[in-house]
């Protein structure tokens, strides 16, 4: 029996131990260590006790506060947050604070939901106290919203940052005071339109001349708190976060991919204005009870809240003892979590490191070539190729997510499952499946050296463009690609089947796991499982980074015959066929464990809405595909033009029988024609006033959609004109927690628009009284949205 072949010299991989399988099982294990310091180091810290020391945030003093904030639901304007104010008020009072409320009429910029132009205002009282500083340069402010949405009590969003800021006070106020103010601000109305802090930045004199803010946030109830958000040109910022924040998790990939999104919190008020900067952190796992009645103090991890309150109490006093009026450092920075702390870098170093990324790349295939590992039409294979996982592994996820929502529909009403995990393990599974799966099929032919070199080529590409197009993002890929590139250069300076190579490509895919792991595991929460192919895009390209060390699973490539050809097929097989099972398992898991009940209901969505006018009412959903509970009030879907204030245009509907309730009473205080002096053309201004005729949470007036609107004066607050096109009303005021006495509205109409009539609409929470409502079931429960309940009456009045 004759001598195998020869290894042919582009079979060759960077790396050739003679001892591969321990070799291998090293390097997993390396790569196994890191990564479980990295996810530790991503863990929350232990609540401290009620007995901590009065200059340490203490979790379980800042709990008492989120018992009595979220005991019930409270909405702007209800009698449960005048409650919830008063609350607040007597703490900070306690503490010694200057504490005043801020009792003002506020407006949102921007355009109504749908097609009608318009404006959105709610009467908000915000609560605000100030610690003086000593000598001060500018000032802190701590922000957090204290109502909460109809549907829920707000245990984590937001009694978490409002209790969480009333400790930092506690705190600050035991200890020395600082140089500079720090000004409390616990706003009103964020759930409505932000409002509260649009009325606090742009009117509050403590707000004249800006500041640095903090921003509290909660969407979910547990995980660590993230930064996710910052102003503009946020280096020293960034710096000051890494450095005083005792839990720094952030990254400037996740704030740029925030500030394209459409997404806006109570931060946003503030950096509409000129002189604010600041950041903006909010824990965001456990998104499925988010605005929902689950989202109880029973519900919230008391470590997250440590976190924020550990978090918010460094920054202030580290903020509180800075000059801030040299916090412009007129560039972003770009920056990760790494165990032990944050990594930063500045903004102008983007470009050319990605640059070098990619000439090392270059560089690499060009040594390897020239060392005999590769040839130059393998590593264009090579490269080629490597798109197969970066396209595979994404579409893969998303269609097993379609299979699992098939299974259980009810997951599309969820941010995300009740019990995510075993699907998050699920689609990791299937991304490692997908590499494995494509790297035994390719390696034989290509080779491992133009594979693996193929792979640093697409984070060197990726690199580049998002450098270009998200600058904040690009460390993701260029760094991987960068150690990628070194370790091969290593690899093919030394003995090939020497341990260094091996520790040269351990390194690398540790670099890569430091980088990449945290926004695998960051994304998902972040996200939800709706777009789970976005974790395991990041998952294939820590995958590619780390391709040296997954060669060492399989035998040594080239020179096979025969039987033992045929077994190095199926040991290369082994890692492919063990990730697609581990998969299918933990989707059957997932499927197995997070099945609704009485603690985990199906969410559902149901509105009332009655014409007082004809007396015709409807059942109204935005379920797409009705939940069975849901089936019984709706059907197909049908128009809602005639209740503008409901923004969606279609909706599933059902007949409804009429409740008694009365529509919002509107009466005409005056109603006048005036030619201006530039012209013939007449003005009408017409003066009216909507009137609730019970208690409501909001109402709104609009206009027909024939009639243009020049300007409006609403509670006295101006606001500008519009008139939309293609719906039946036009102009639209929403108006947010109003006064039982109603609100006062003058519209100045275009002259030449014909007759007008008004649809004024109001709207309460709450079903339990409408005639032919049935109670949910145990297992039934309401979904995470801001018309969740809605009882609405309306009622057109022609002018």
């Amino acid at each position: 029996m004759g001598a195998p072949p020869p290894t042919r010299a582009a079979d060759r991989a960077l790396a050739r131990p003679r001892r591969r399988p321990l070799a291998a099982l090293a390097a997993l294990a390396a790569l196994l260590a890191v990564g479980g310091t990295v996810a530790y180091d991503l863990d929350t810290p232990a609540p401290r006790p009620a007995d901590a020391p009065a200059d340490e945030f203490s979790a379980a003093r800042a709990y008492r506060n989120v018992e009595t904030i979220a005991a019930r639901p409270h909405p702007a304007g209800s009698p449960a947050n005048d409650q919830v104010r008063a609350h607040l008020e007597r703490v900070l009072r306690g503490l010694g604070l200057e504490t005043t409320v801020q009792d003002t009429v506020a407006r949102e910029a921007g355009q109504l939901s749908g097609a009608a132009a318009g404006s959105t205002l709610a009467r908000v009282r915000n609560v605000v106290a100030r610690l003086p500083g000593t000598d001060p340069t500018g000032k802190v402010f701590l922000v957090a919203h204290y109502d909460s949405v109809q549907s829920g009590p707000g245990g984590n969003d937001d009694a978490a940052g409002t209790s969480t800021i009333l400790e930092v006070a506690r705190a600050l106020a035991a200890g020395p005071r600082p140089r500079n103010d720090v000004v409390f601000v616990l706003t009103d109305a964020e759930e409505a339109c932000l409002c509260g802090a649009s009325a606090f930045a742009a009117d509050h004199p403590l707000a004249a001349d800006g500041g640095v803010v903090l921003n509290l946030e909660a969407r979910g109830s547990t995980g660590p708190v993230i930064m996710f958000e910052t102003s503009r040109d946020n280096a020293k910022l960034v710096d000051v976060f890494g450095r005083a924040a005792p839990h720094p998790v952030g990254t400037s990939f996740a704030v740029e991919i925030y500030r394209a999104l459409p997404n806006d919190t109570d931060f946003t008020a503030f950096l509409d204005r000129a002189g604010f900067v600041g950041l903006n952190s909010a824990y965001i796992d456990g998104g499925a009870v988010y605005h929902t009645p689950l989202d109880t103090p029973a519900a919230m991890d008391r470590a997250s809240l440590q976190q924020h309150g550990d978090n918010a109490l460094g920054l202030a006093r580290e903020f509180g003892r800075a000059d801030l009026k040299a916090l412009d450092a007129g560039h972003d920075a770009t920056y990760f979590p790494v165990p032990g702390g944050l990594a930063r870098y500045p903004g102008w170093l983007v470009l050319p490191l990605a640059v070098a990324a990619l000439l090392a790349v270059l560089a690499l295939g060009w040594l390897a070539r020239r060392r005999g590992r590769t040839t130059y039409g393998r590593l264009a294979a090579g490269f080629a190729l490597g798109l197969a996982p970066i396209v595979v592994a994404p579409l893969g996820a998303q269609l097993l997510w379609a299979g699992v929502t098939a299974v259980r529909p009810g997951y599309a009403e969820l941010l995300d499952p009740y019990r995510p995990t075993w699907y998050r393990l699920a689609v990791v599974a299937l991304a490692a499946a997908t590499l494995f799966t494509w790297y035994a099929l390719t390696r034989r032919r290509v080779g491992p050296a133009a594979l693996a070199i193929g792979g640093l080529g697409w984070l060197a590409v990726l690199g580049i463009v998002l450098a270009v197009l998200v600058p904040g993002g690009a460390y993701l890929t260029t760094l991987p690609a960068l150690a990628g590139a070194a370790a091969g250069l290593t690899a093919l300076a030394v003995r090939i089947d020497g341990p260094w190579p091996v520790l040269a490509a351990t390194l690398a895919g540790a670099v890569a796991v430091v980088i990449l792991l945290p926004t695998v595991v960051l994304l998902f929460p972040a996200l939800g499982m709706a777009m789970g192919g976005v974790a395991a895009l990041f998952a294939v390209l820590l995958g590619l980074a780390a391709l040296p060390v997954v060669d060492l699973l399989h035998p040594e490539a080239g020179g096979q015959r025969g039987l033992v050809a045929a077994r190095a097929r199926r040991a290369g097989a082994l890692p492919a066929v063990a990730a697609g099972l581990a998969a299918a398992v933990f989707a059957g898991v997932g499927l197995a464990v997070d099945r609704f009940d009485a603690a985990h209901p199906v969410p559902t969505h149901l509105m009332y809405a009655l014409d007082a006018g004809t007396g015709q009412a409807r059942w109204l959903s935005h379920e797409t595909d009705p939940q069975p509970w849901t089936g019984q009030f709706v059907g197909g879907a049908a128009s809602v033009a005639d209740f503008p204030g409901l923004g969606d245009t279609e909706l599933r509907s059902g007949p409804a029988q009429a409740a008694n309730l009365p529509a919002p009473k509107l009466e005409v205080l005056a109603d006048s024609a005036a030619a201006p002096g530039s012209g013939p053309v007449e003005q009408r201004t017409v003066r009216v006033r909507v009137t609730p005729q019970r208690p409501v949470r909001l109402l709104t007036l609009h206009v027909d959609g024939a009639t243009e609107v020049e300007s409006a004066v609403v509670a006295g607050r101006a606001i500008p004109g519009g008139r939309a096109t293609g719906t039946p009303w036009g102009f639209g005021i929403v108006f947010h927690a109003p006064p039982p006495e109603g609100v006062e509205v003058t519209l100045v109409l275009a002259g030449g628009s014909g007759p007008a009539a008004l649809r004024a609409m109001d709207a309460s929470d709450g079903l339990d009284g409408v005639p032919g409502f049935r109670p949910r079931p145990a297992d039934v429960g309401v979904v995470g949205s801001h018309s969740s309940e809605m009882l609405a009456v309306a009622r057109t009045y022609p002018l």
